[in-house]
């Protein structure tokens, strides 16, 4: 009887002290984070803004290529690795319709139309000169098949036709051109039509930037790699193989990794190109406006991509577990915490001399809300910090009430 009462004692001054405990986590609320977990959320970064002082350093050396602009892109973290002039408002000629294949991709990721969609050309359409796969008037075609005309042999028919098709009307879509280049931040390109053509009086006001090219493709390169399986193609044809295409960008057939992605020339815009390429995981996209012929583009959007992989690599990881975080005052006692994906351009074979370290902080206090910062990973090379991702709660965790503690209580009590 006496060790009966003594455990009931022990119980009630148990819950006196969670019951004080508890009063405590409620009051603290509305208290402001210590020092340093202040610190571990202003100093995180994204992925795409690392930059490293050293990598920075490799544009000492001038390349010499014969174009108006250009500029070289790392396409997974959006890096700059060289440019020249390369925000001028020039005519892009074709390179235009890469904004045309991407509002095309992203209608059929979205649903809004299916690559298996028949499509019956308008005499709008069958009207456009220039590039053509010399589409008839009422002629039928899929959503794929003049797709395929566009990205391989530039089709400035099939283009209309796709426009025509996803928007209604040639006009609709040009306005839906402007306006994705404004959401991608595009900012001194203008569109006037869909394929580049410019040998009308409004065309004067059809501008872009190597950089905003390079920034559309980087879109696509990202986000729609099915643009690789025409991108990539040296020949193909349609109309049950009656008419050939050619793909316009000889580099996909003598520049090794090359994966597309867009040409265009008139007498006015000059030689322009939009190149991709990928080796050993780093992608590149090298864009060249206004070269005086189609060798010098080609040669200088090579030399361009020569030299991104020669002086350049890129560190990943995808991110994964940073353990459980212990939760006061919560009704689980620890909370899952995860970081996502980091990529930073690094000069070339520096990728191996990257180190990880996971900053888990000590505790955090209930509520845990998903999302919620528990921490940080920081990334340094040589040891100098290179980059940071915020360490997050993977689930929630609720704060617990005073029956919640009593419950506890009283489990632990009778399992012991």
């Amino acid at each position: 009887m006496k060790t009966a009462i003594k455990r009931l004692v022990a119980v009630v001054s148990a819950m006196a002290l969670i019951f004080v405990s508890w009063m405590i986590v409620v009051a603290s609320d509305g208290m402001e984070p210590d020092d340093d977990e202040v610190e571990v959320s202003a100093n995180v970064l994204t992925g795409a803004e690392v930059l490293t002082s050293e990598a920075d350093a490799v544009q000492a050396t001038a390349l010499s290529l014969n174009a108006k602009s250009i500029i070289l892109m790392e396409a997974s973290t959006g890096r700059v690795l060289y440019e020249s002039n390369a925000d001028e408002k020039l005519r892009p000629a074709s390179v235009t319709k890469i904004m045309t294949i991407l509002l095309v991709m992203e209608a059929i990721k979205s649903g809004t139309i299916s690559a298996d969609d028949i499509i019956s050309v308008s005499e709008n359409a069958a009207s456009m000169g220039g590039s053509q796969v010399y589409l008839a008037p009422g002629e039928q075609m899929s959503v794929e098949e003049l797709l395929k005309c566009v990205i391989i042999s530039s089709a400035n028919d099939a283009s209309v036709a796709l426009a025509e098709h996803v928007a209604g009307s040639e006009e609709a879509f040009i306005q839906r051109m402007n306006e994705r280049a404004e959401q991608l931040g595009m900012i001194n390109t203008n569109f006037v039509n869909t394929s580049g053509l410019d040998d009308l009086p409004e065309s004067d006001k059809h501008l872009t930037s190597a950089r905003d090219v390079a920034i559309m493709s980087r879109e696509i390169v990202n986000n729609h790699t099915e643009v690789f399986k025409y991108s990539t193609v040296w020949m193909d044809s349609i109309r049950n193989g009656a008419f050939g295409l050619t793909n316009t960008n000889r580099l996909i057939r003598f520049y090794r990794g090359a994966t597309g992605l867009k040409t265009g020339s008139t007498s006015k815009a000059g030689f322009c190109i939009s190149a991709t390429a990928e080796r050993d995981g780093m992608s590149l996209i090298a864009v060249v406006m206004a070269s005086p012929t189609r060798d010098i583009r080609n040669e200088a959007a090579k030399t361009l991509l020569d030299y991104g992989f020669a002086n350049f690599c890129v560190y990943s990881t995808e991110g994964g577990s940073a353990g459980l975080i212990p939760v006061t005052g919560g009704v689980a006692p620890t909370a899952e915490a995860y970081y996502g994906k980091f990529s930073a351009v690094l000069p070339k074979g520096k990728d191996k001399n990257v180190v990880e370290e996971i900053k888990l902080n000590e505790s955090v206090a209930a509520p845990v809300n998903e999302g919620d910062e528990l921490g940080v990973v920081t990334y340094t090379l040589d040891g100098e910090e290179i980059g940071t991702v915020p360490i997050k709660a993977v689930g929630s965790v609720a704060k617990i009430g005073y029956g919640g503690l009593l419950l506890r209580l009283i489990r632990s009590f009778l399992l012991n």
